[in-house]
């Protein structure tokens, strides 16, 4: 496995992280329909598809009203670079 954005941003969104009481468990750290997905755990390496994560210090909507913002991210290209031909932009099955 890789490094999963909650490890790359320390949000401390996860299970037992510093935010989760203050600001909830992010759904990318703890939604296992994506396990796998850009080698991460949970939805960790796919957090741009899944609604709900924390970007720039607010809970983020969408998945669609946040793409710009991901897009942008330097742990989107950092993902995107080291999964190369095998790169999933989108959640498969979406």
């Amino acid at each position: 496995m890789q490094v999963n954005c909650w490890e790359f941003k320390s949000c401390g969104r996860e299970p037992g992280g510093s935010r989760e009481a203050e600001l909830g468990s992010c759904p990318a750290a703890t939604d296992a329909s994506n396990e796998g997905v850009n080698r991460g755990r949970m939805s960790g390496r796919i957090c741009w598809a899944v609604a709900g994560t924390l970007c720039d210090g607010e809970v983020q909507a969408s998945s669609a009203k946040k793409k710009h913002t991901c897009f942008a991210c330097e742990f989107f290209e950092r993902v995107r670079l080291e999964e190369g031909d095998y790169f999933h932009l989108i959640c498969p099955g979406s």
